[in-house]
Protein backbone atom coordinates (compact mmCIF):
# COMPACT_ATOMS: atom_id res chain seq x y z
CA UNK A 1 0.00 0.00 0.00
CA UNK A 2 1.65 3.52 -0.93
CA UNK A 3 2.44 5.82 1.66
CA UNK A 4 4.44 9.08 2.39
CA UNK A 5 7.66 9.62 4.73
CA UNK A 6 8.50 13.49 4.88
CA UNK A 7 12.32 13.85 5.95
CA UNK A 8 12.26 16.65 9.04
CA UNK A 9 14.92 18.52 10.75
CA UNK A 10 17.67 21.63 11.44
CA UNK A 11 19.31 23.05 8.69
CA UNK A 12 22.61 21.01 6.93
CA UNK A 13 21.98 17.39 9.16
CA UNK A 14 21.99 15.92 6.15
CA UNK A 15 17.99 15.57 4.87
CA UNK A 16 18.75 15.64 0.98
CA UNK A 17 21.61 13.14 1.49
CA UNK A 18 19.07 10.58 2.65
CA UNK A 19 16.60 11.61 0.27
CA UNK A 20 19.35 11.13 -2.72
CA UNK A 21 20.05 7.76 -0.61
CA UNK A 22 16.24 6.99 -0.90
CA UNK A 23 15.54 7.63 -4.22
CA UNK A 24 18.69 6.05 -5.41
CA UNK A 25 20.26 9.06 -7.10
CA UNK A 26 21.30 12.62 -6.64
CA UNK A 27 18.35 14.35 -6.87
CA UNK A 28 18.25 17.48 -4.31
CA UNK A 29 21.06 19.82 -3.87
CA UNK A 30 23.35 18.75 -1.40
CA UNK A 31 25.99 21.55 0.43
CA UNK A 32 28.02 22.08 3.31
CA UNK A 33 26.16 24.99 3.81
CA UNK A 34 22.99 25.36 6.02
CA UNK A 35 19.43 26.02 4.18
CA UNK A 36 20.45 24.90 0.43
CA UNK A 37 16.46 23.04 0.46
CA UNK A 38 13.91 25.80 0.54
CA UNK A 39 11.36 23.75 -1.03
CA UNK A 40 10.15 20.31 -0.40
CA UNK A 41 10.70 17.34 -2.93
CA UNK A 42 8.77 14.48 -3.21
CA UNK A 43 10.80 11.41 -4.69
CA UNK A 44 9.59 7.53 -5.68
CA UNK A 45 12.09 5.93 -2.37
CA UNK A 46 12.83 2.83 -2.17
CA UNK A 47 13.97 0.90 0.98
CA UNK A 48 14.56 -2.86 1.04
CA UNK A 49 11.66 -3.92 -0.58
CA UNK A 50 9.34 -0.91 0.88
CA UNK A 51 8.75 1.46 -1.95
CA UNK A 52 7.41 4.60 -0.73
CA UNK A 53 7.14 8.61 -1.40
CA UNK A 54 9.44 10.38 0.42
CA UNK A 55 9.84 14.55 0.65
CA UNK A 56 12.78 16.39 1.37
CA UNK A 57 11.92 19.63 3.33
CA UNK A 58 13.43 22.89 4.23
CA UNK A 59 15.79 22.87 7.40
CA UNK A 60 13.34 23.80 10.28
CA UNK A 61 13.90 27.36 11.47
CA UNK A 62 12.46 29.97 14.16
CA UNK A 63 11.33 33.05 12.11
CA UNK A 64 8.15 35.39 11.67
CA UNK A 65 5.65 33.89 9.27
CA UNK A 66 6.06 36.55 6.71
CA UNK A 67 10.30 35.91 6.67
CA UNK A 68 11.87 33.96 4.63
CA UNK A 69 12.98 31.00 7.68
CA UNK A 70 8.86 31.37 8.12
CA UNK A 71 7.59 30.59 4.57
CA UNK A 72 9.87 27.95 4.46
CA UNK A 73 8.80 26.60 7.90
CA UNK A 74 5.23 26.77 6.72
CA UNK A 75 6.32 24.50 4.08
CA UNK A 76 7.53 22.01 6.28
CA UNK A 77 4.21 21.96 8.43
CA UNK A 78 2.72 21.11 5.00
CA UNK A 79 5.13 18.00 4.70
CA UNK A 80 4.25 17.13 7.98
CA UNK A 81 0.55 17.09 7.58
CA UNK A 82 0.33 15.73 4.49
CA UNK A 83 2.93 12.63 5.27
CA UNK A 84 2.32 9.32 6.90
CA UNK A 85 5.35 9.22 8.67
CA UNK A 86 8.14 11.18 9.93
CA UNK A 87 11.86 10.84 9.65
CA UNK A 88 12.84 13.26 12.60
CA UNK A 89 16.64 13.63 11.49
CA UNK A 90 19.23 15.14 14.00
CA UNK A 91 22.96 15.49 13.86
CA UNK A 92 24.56 12.51 16.03
CA UNK A 93 27.58 14.32 16.50
CA UNK A 94 26.20 17.56 17.82
CA UNK A 95 23.44 16.03 19.50
CA UNK A 96 20.07 17.06 20.48
CA UNK A 97 19.80 21.10 20.43
CA UNK A 98 17.04 23.09 22.13
CA UNK A 99 15.75 23.74 18.56
CA UNK A 100 15.30 19.89 17.96
CA UNK A 101 13.85 19.78 21.07
CA UNK A 102 11.02 22.73 20.35
CA UNK A 103 10.38 21.05 17.19
CA UNK A 104 10.13 17.32 18.49
CA UNK A 105 7.02 18.71 19.90
CA UNK A 106 5.63 19.72 16.91
CA UNK A 107 6.00 16.16 15.38
CA UNK A 108 4.62 15.26 18.45
CA UNK A 109 1.35 17.21 18.40
CA UNK A 110 1.41 15.54 14.44
CA UNK A 111 0.17 12.83 15.64
CA UNK A 112 2.08 10.78 12.75
CA UNK A 113 4.31 7.94 13.58
CA UNK A 114 7.89 8.99 13.81
CA UNK A 115 11.23 7.71 13.60
CA UNK A 116 14.49 9.48 15.20
CA UNK A 117 16.82 9.30 12.90
CA UNK A 118 20.50 10.02 13.79
CA UNK A 119 22.39 10.98 11.10
CA UNK A 120 26.37 11.52 10.59
CA UNK A 121 26.68 8.26 13.51
CA UNK A 122 29.91 6.62 11.39
CA UNK A 123 32.79 6.10 13.84
CA UNK A 124 32.49 6.85 17.77
CA UNK A 125 31.85 10.64 17.53
CA UNK A 126 28.24 10.15 17.30
CA UNK A 127 28.04 7.65 19.88
CA UNK A 128 27.05 9.99 22.60
CA UNK A 129 24.57 12.13 20.56
CA UNK A 130 22.26 9.25 19.70
CA UNK A 131 22.07 7.91 23.16
CA UNK A 132 20.87 11.56 24.51
CA UNK A 133 18.00 11.57 21.28
CA UNK A 134 16.14 9.11 23.84
CA UNK A 135 15.45 12.68 25.31
CA UNK A 136 13.40 13.73 22.52
CA UNK A 137 10.76 11.43 23.72
CA UNK A 138 9.79 9.82 20.13
CA UNK A 139 11.58 6.25 20.96
CA UNK A 140 14.90 4.79 20.12
CA UNK A 141 17.60 6.91 17.89
CA UNK A 142 18.41 4.73 14.89
CA UNK A 143 22.14 5.41 14.00
CA UNK A 144 22.52 6.09 10.06
CA UNK A 145 25.41 7.98 7.86
CA UNK A 146 23.36 8.82 4.68
CA UNK A 147 26.32 9.64 2.98
CA UNK A 148 28.16 6.27 3.41
CA UNK A 149 25.26 3.79 3.28
CA UNK A 150 25.41 2.34 6.65
CA UNK A 151 21.79 2.11 9.27
CA UNK A 152 20.00 1.26 6.24
CA UNK A 153 18.59 -2.14 7.41
CA UNK A 154 17.94 -0.76 10.88
CA UNK A 155 16.04 2.53 9.31
CA UNK A 156 13.53 -0.32 7.40
CA UNK A 157 13.18 -2.25 10.48
CA UNK A 158 12.32 0.81 12.27
CA UNK A 159 9.89 1.97 9.58
CA UNK A 160 8.61 -1.79 9.48
CA UNK A 161 7.74 -1.61 13.08
CA UNK A 162 6.38 1.86 12.99
CA UNK A 163 3.67 1.65 9.96
CA UNK A 164 2.74 -2.71 10.45
CA UNK A 165 -0.17 -2.27 8.42
CA UNK A 166 0.87 0.05 5.70
CA UNK A 167 4.35 -2.02 5.08
CA UNK A 168 2.60 -5.16 4.98
CA UNK A 169 3.71 -6.98 1.27
CA UNK A 170 0.59 -6.23 -0.99
CA UNK A 171 -0.96 -9.02 -3.26
CA UNK A 172 -0.12 -8.79 -6.98
CA UNK A 173 -2.22 -6.70 -8.84
CA UNK A 174 -2.63 -6.08 -12.91
CA UNK A 175 -1.28 -2.38 -13.49
CA UNK A 176 -3.30 -0.68 -15.61
CA UNK A 177 -2.64 0.79 -18.64
CA UNK A 178 -2.39 4.70 -17.56
CA UNK A 179 -0.63 6.94 -19.97
CA UNK A 180 2.54 8.53 -18.59
CA UNK A 181 2.34 12.07 -17.33
CA UNK A 182 3.40 14.82 -19.73
CA UNK A 183 6.76 16.36 -17.97
CA UNK A 184 7.14 20.03 -18.56
CA UNK A 185 9.95 22.31 -17.14
CA UNK A 186 9.38 25.98 -16.50
CA UNK A 187 12.40 28.12 -16.83
CA UNK A 188 13.16 31.70 -17.31
CA UNK A 189 15.11 34.58 -15.29
CA UNK A 190 15.33 34.76 -11.61
CA UNK A 191 12.01 36.16 -10.39
CA UNK A 192 10.20 35.91 -13.60
CA UNK A 193 7.15 33.88 -11.27
CA UNK A 194 7.80 30.88 -11.87
CA UNK A 195 7.05 29.27 -8.82
CA UNK A 196 3.93 31.78 -8.57
CA UNK A 197 2.64 30.22 -12.18
CA UNK A 198 2.86 26.52 -10.74
CA UNK A 199 1.27 27.40 -7.30
CA UNK A 200 -1.82 28.69 -9.61
CA UNK A 201 -2.04 26.08 -12.01
CA UNK A 202 -2.40 23.38 -9.22
CA UNK A 203 -4.11 25.42 -7.03
CA UNK A 204 -2.42 25.64 -4.07
CA UNK A 205 0.62 27.31 -2.50
CA UNK A 206 2.98 23.95 -3.06
CA UNK A 207 6.04 26.37 -3.88
CA UNK A 208 7.88 28.95 -2.03
CA UNK A 209 7.07 32.21 -3.25
CA UNK A 210 8.43 35.97 -2.14
CA UNK A 211 10.02 38.90 -3.83
CA UNK A 212 13.39 37.69 -3.11
CA UNK A 213 15.26 36.43 -6.46
CA UNK A 214 16.67 33.15 -6.28
CA UNK A 215 14.22 31.60 -3.83
CA UNK A 216 14.44 28.42 -5.86
CA UNK A 217 17.29 26.14 -6.22
CA UNK A 218 16.48 22.65 -6.80
CA UNK A 219 14.51 21.29 -9.69
CA UNK A 220 10.85 20.88 -8.06
CA UNK A 221 8.63 18.38 -9.53
CA UNK A 222 4.51 18.45 -8.84
CA UNK A 223 1.65 16.94 -10.48
CA UNK A 224 -1.48 18.45 -12.24
CA UNK A 225 -4.48 17.09 -13.93
CA UNK A 226 -5.80 19.42 -16.19
CA UNK A 227 -8.87 18.41 -18.75
CA UNK A 228 -8.07 14.69 -18.13
CA UNK A 229 -4.43 14.89 -19.09
CA UNK A 230 -1.55 14.02 -16.45
CA UNK A 231 1.23 16.36 -16.02
CA UNK A 232 4.55 16.77 -14.48
CA UNK A 233 5.59 20.00 -13.59
CA UNK A 234 9.15 20.97 -13.01
CA UNK A 235 10.00 24.58 -10.93
CA UNK A 236 13.44 25.23 -11.63
CA UNK A 237 15.96 28.03 -10.19
CA UNK A 238 16.18 31.43 -12.57
CA UNK A 239 18.58 31.33 -14.85
CA UNK A 240 21.41 34.13 -15.52
CA UNK A 241 24.33 34.71 -18.01
CA UNK A 242 27.06 32.82 -16.90
CA UNK A 243 29.40 35.50 -16.08
CA UNK A 244 26.96 36.63 -12.91
CA UNK A 245 27.14 32.49 -11.88
CA UNK A 246 30.05 33.02 -9.37
CA UNK A 247 29.01 30.43 -6.40
CA UNK A 248 29.10 27.22 -6.40
CA UNK A 249 25.47 26.86 -4.84
CA UNK A 250 23.59 28.56 -8.01
CA UNK A 251 26.58 26.63 -10.29
CA UNK A 252 24.39 23.47 -8.90
CA UNK A 253 21.20 25.31 -9.35
CA UNK A 254 21.32 25.95 -12.68
CA UNK A 255 22.93 22.85 -13.34
CA UNK A 256 19.79 21.14 -11.93
CA UNK A 257 17.58 23.36 -13.63
CA UNK A 258 19.52 22.34 -17.25
CA UNK A 259 18.66 18.74 -16.39
CA UNK A 260 14.68 19.50 -15.73
CA UNK A 261 15.32 21.23 -19.65
CA UNK A 262 17.16 17.66 -20.96
CA UNK A 263 14.04 15.59 -19.01
CA UNK A 264 11.42 17.45 -20.45
CA UNK A 265 9.07 17.17 -23.02
CA UNK A 266 7.62 20.55 -23.17
CA UNK A 267 9.55 23.47 -22.06
CA UNK A 268 7.66 26.60 -20.83
CA UNK A 269 10.39 30.01 -21.51
CA UNK A 270 8.97 32.21 -18.82
CA UNK A 271 9.29 35.89 -19.50
CA UNK A 272 8.76 39.09 -17.51
CA UNK A 273 6.12 41.13 -19.32
CA UNK A 274 8.01 44.62 -18.23
CA UNK A 275 11.37 43.11 -19.88
CA UNK A 276 10.84 40.46 -22.50
CA UNK A 277 13.13 39.01 -25.00
CA UNK A 278 15.66 40.69 -23.23
CA UNK A 279 19.19 38.63 -24.30
CA UNK A 280 19.07 35.55 -21.53
CA UNK A 281 15.59 35.08 -22.87
CA UNK A 282 16.78 34.35 -26.29
CA UNK A 283 19.59 32.29 -24.56
CA UNK A 284 17.29 30.07 -23.00
CA UNK A 285 14.81 29.55 -25.32
CA UNK A 286 17.95 28.60 -27.81
CA UNK A 287 19.03 26.13 -25.06
CA UNK A 288 15.73 24.85 -25.31
CA UNK A 289 15.75 24.78 -29.12
CA UNK A 290 19.39 23.17 -28.75
CA UNK A 291 17.74 20.19 -26.28
CA UNK A 292 15.33 19.56 -28.97
CA UNK A 293 12.47 19.97 -26.75
CA UNK A 294 8.75 21.68 -27.67
CA UNK A 295 8.76 24.95 -26.68
CA UNK A 296 5.93 27.53 -25.58
CA UNK A 297 6.82 30.93 -24.66
CA UNK A 298 4.67 32.83 -21.63
CA UNK A 299 4.30 36.57 -20.87
CA UNK A 300 3.46 36.60 -17.02
CA UNK A 301 2.70 39.48 -15.14
CA UNK A 302 0.08 40.34 -18.43
CA UNK A 303 -1.68 41.74 -15.42
CA UNK A 304 0.85 44.53 -14.74
CA UNK A 305 1.09 45.21 -18.26
CA UNK A 306 -0.12 48.18 -19.91
CA UNK A 307 -3.11 47.29 -22.25
CA UNK A 308 -2.12 48.90 -25.56
CA UNK A 309 -3.72 47.51 -28.80
CA UNK A 310 -2.23 45.20 -30.54
CA UNK A 311 0.39 44.28 -27.72
CA UNK A 312 0.51 40.91 -28.37
CA UNK A 313 0.70 41.11 -31.91
CA UNK A 314 4.03 42.75 -31.21
CA UNK A 315 5.36 40.27 -28.90
CA UNK A 316 4.89 37.64 -31.79
CA UNK A 317 6.93 39.75 -33.93
CA UNK A 318 9.43 40.18 -31.70
CA UNK A 319 9.51 36.07 -31.31
CA UNK A 320 9.55 35.98 -34.71
CA UNK A 321 12.22 38.11 -35.23
CA UNK A 322 14.62 36.76 -32.16
CA UNK A 323 13.71 33.05 -32.49
CA UNK A 324 13.63 32.44 -36.24
CA UNK A 325 15.55 28.64 -35.62
CA UNK A 326 11.42 27.86 -33.99
CA UNK A 327 9.05 29.85 -36.11
CA UNK A 328 5.59 30.23 -35.31
CA UNK A 329 6.31 29.02 -31.31
CA UNK A 330 3.46 29.39 -29.66
CA UNK A 331 3.45 32.62 -26.85
CA UNK A 332 0.67 32.96 -24.69
CA UNK A 333 0.29 36.48 -22.21
CA UNK A 334 -0.44 34.96 -18.67
CA UNK A 335 -0.37 35.98 -14.85
CA UNK A 336 0.50 33.69 -12.41
CA UNK A 337 -0.94 35.69 -9.72
CA UNK A 338 -4.73 36.27 -10.68
CA UNK A 339 -4.73 33.02 -13.21
CA UNK A 340 -5.82 34.80 -16.35
CA UNK A 341 -4.15 32.64 -19.28
CA UNK A 342 -3.54 29.73 -17.75
CA UNK A 343 -5.64 27.97 -19.85
CA UNK A 344 -4.58 28.93 -22.89
CA UNK A 345 -0.86 27.87 -21.62
CA UNK A 346 -2.05 24.81 -21.47
CA UNK A 347 -3.56 24.20 -24.19
CA UNK A 348 -0.42 25.44 -26.21
CA UNK A 349 1.58 22.62 -24.69
CA UNK A 350 -0.77 20.27 -25.07
CA UNK A 351 -0.64 21.38 -28.64
CA UNK A 352 2.79 21.74 -29.13
CA UNK A 353 3.54 18.07 -27.53
CA UNK A 354 1.67 16.82 -30.48
CA UNK A 355 3.69 18.86 -33.03
CA UNK A 356 6.58 17.41 -31.16
CA UNK A 357 5.69 13.75 -31.86
CA UNK A 358 4.15 14.77 -34.99
CA UNK A 359 4.68 12.06 -38.09
CA UNK A 360 4.35 12.73 -41.65
CA UNK A 361 4.40 10.01 -44.17
CA UNK A 362 7.31 9.13 -46.74
CA UNK A 363 5.71 9.32 -49.28
CA UNK A 364 4.37 12.78 -48.97
CA UNK A 365 7.35 13.70 -47.77
CA UNK A 366 8.60 12.83 -51.21
CA UNK A 367 5.70 14.61 -53.12
CA UNK A 368 7.14 17.38 -50.79
CA UNK A 369 10.45 17.64 -51.94
CA UNK A 370 9.85 17.48 -55.21
CA UNK A 371 7.88 20.37 -55.46
CA UNK A 372 10.08 22.60 -52.81
CA UNK A 373 13.21 21.45 -55.18
CA UNK A 374 11.13 22.59 -58.19
CA UNK A 375 10.53 25.77 -56.75
CA UNK A 376 13.71 26.59 -55.15
CA UNK A 377 16.69 23.77 -57.06
CA UNK A 378 19.19 23.20 -54.76
CA UNK A 379 22.32 25.73 -56.06
CA UNK A 380 25.81 24.44 -58.12
CA UNK A 381 29.00 24.43 -56.10
CA UNK A 382 31.99 24.46 -58.04
CA UNK A 383 30.30 24.23 -61.07
CA UNK A 384 28.54 20.94 -60.13
CA UNK A 385 25.65 20.09 -59.50
CA UNK A 386 23.73 18.73 -56.02
CA UNK A 387 20.82 16.05 -56.53
CA UNK A 388 18.78 15.77 -53.94
CA UNK A 389 17.36 11.98 -54.33
CA UNK A 390 14.63 11.20 -51.34
CA UNK A 391 13.57 12.27 -47.46
CA UNK A 392 12.31 10.55 -44.91
CA UNK A 393 11.42 10.75 -41.10
CA UNK A 394 12.95 7.58 -38.34
CA UNK A 395 12.16 9.56 -35.52
CA UNK A 396 9.66 12.06 -33.85
CA UNK A 397 10.15 14.22 -30.16
CA UNK A 398 11.38 16.52 -32.33
CA UNK A 399 10.48 15.66 -35.96
CA UNK A 400 13.27 14.56 -37.24
CA UNK A 401 14.23 13.82 -40.97
CA UNK A 402 17.30 12.50 -43.13
CA UNK A 403 17.72 13.85 -46.48
CA UNK A 404 19.67 11.25 -48.98
CA UNK A 405 21.57 13.35 -51.74
CA UNK A 406 24.91 13.97 -53.43
CA UNK A 407 27.53 15.69 -52.31
CA UNK A 408 26.17 16.53 -48.33
CA UNK A 409 28.78 18.52 -47.27
CA UNK A 410 28.40 21.31 -50.08
CA UNK A 411 24.83 21.90 -49.05
CA UNK A 412 24.91 25.75 -48.17
CA UNK A 413 23.49 26.30 -45.03
CA UNK A 414 21.19 29.01 -46.33
CA UNK A 415 19.31 25.88 -48.20
CA UNK A 416 18.98 23.75 -45.84
CA UNK A 417 17.41 26.99 -43.56
CA UNK A 418 14.95 27.08 -46.65
CA UNK A 419 14.15 23.17 -46.51
CA UNK A 420 13.28 23.35 -43.01
CA UNK A 421 11.29 26.18 -43.15
CA UNK A 422 9.33 24.87 -45.87
CA UNK A 423 8.67 21.48 -43.99
CA UNK A 424 7.72 23.82 -41.23
CA UNK A 425 5.29 25.37 -43.28
CA UNK A 426 4.33 22.50 -45.60
CA UNK A 427 3.18 19.85 -42.59
CA UNK A 428 2.23 22.32 -39.98
CA UNK A 429 4.99 22.07 -37.65
CA UNK A 430 5.09 25.60 -36.28
CA UNK A 431 7.22 26.27 -33.23
CA UNK A 432 9.22 22.73 -32.77
CA UNK A 433 12.76 22.08 -33.52
CA UNK A 434 13.48 19.89 -36.98
CA UNK A 435 16.29 18.02 -37.20
CA UNK A 436 17.32 17.77 -40.80
CA UNK A 437 20.54 15.16 -41.19
CA UNK A 438 21.69 15.03 -45.24
CA UNK A 439 23.60 11.86 -46.60
CA UNK A 440 24.92 10.81 -48.86
CA UNK A 441 23.51 7.86 -51.11
CA UNK A 442 25.93 4.96 -51.42
CA UNK A 443 27.39 4.51 -54.76
CA UNK A 444 26.67 0.83 -56.18
CA UNK A 445 29.80 1.23 -58.23
CA UNK A 446 32.16 2.93 -55.98
CA UNK A 447 33.70 -0.85 -55.25
CA UNK A 448 33.81 -1.62 -59.01
CA UNK A 449 36.02 1.72 -59.71
CA UNK A 450 38.70 0.83 -56.89
CA UNK A 451 39.25 -2.40 -58.41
Amino acid sequence: MPFTVAIIGRPNVGKSTLFNRLVGRRVALVDDRPGVTRDRREGEARLGDLEFTVVDTAGLEQGAPESLPGRMRAQTETAIADADAIFFMIDARAGPTPVDRAFADLVRKSGKPAIVVANKSEGRAGESGRLEAYALGLGEPIAISAEHAEGMSDLYDALRAAMPERTEPAEDEPEADVPHPIRVAVVGRPNAGKSTLINRLIGEERLLTGPEAGITRDAIAVDLAWQGRAFRLYDTAGLRRRSKIDEKLEKLSVADALNAVRFAEVVIVLLDSERAFEEQDQRIADLVEREGRALVLAVNKWDLAEKKPGAIGKLREQAEYALTQVKGVPLVAVSGLTGEGLDRLMQAVLQAYDVWNKRVATNALNRWLEHATSAHPPPAVSGRRIRLNYITQPKTRPPSFVLFCTRADAVPDAYKRYLVNDLRESFDLPGTPIRLTLREKENPYADRKRR
